[in-house]
């Protein structure tokens, strides 16, 4: 069973920054591709940025040119740079694999991410 384990969440005023971080449990040779995923309180969770497995990126409109996502695969690590923190980039956020055979890992525990003066 893959597990992933994410941390770095924490609570940061606007404008402030956190780097995320996702660590898994297995390499990521079978992997299509990673993401970070969030959900807010009352809301649908959703895909905020993949990482492809070429290390093609995307991004949600509501969080381009802030985040960034990377990932390094000798420590089977997906880590995502949050800068410019607004109150609307509060939620839960998670992050899963997708393999070649479109298999989905199970989710992590998710961190909590609330930016807040």
């Amino acid at each position: 069973q893959v597990q992933l384990v994410e941390s770095g969440g924490g609570l940061v005023q606007p404008g402030g920054s956190l780097r995320l971080s996702c660590m898994t449990s297995e390499s990521f040779i079978k992997v299509l591709r990673m993401g970070w995923y969030r959900q807010a309180p009352g809301k649908q969770r959703g895909l905020v940025a993949p990482i492809g497995t070429d290390g093609d990126t995307k991004y949600a409109d509501s969080v381009k040119g802030r985040f960034v996502i990377s990932r390094d695969k000798a420590k089977m690590a997906v880590y995502l740079k949050m800068n410019s923190l607004e109150p609307e980039d509060t939620a839960v956020y998670y992050c899963k694999g997708e393999t070649k055979t479109r298999y989905f890992w199970p989710w992590g525990q998710g961190t909590q991410v609330t930016v807040s003066s």
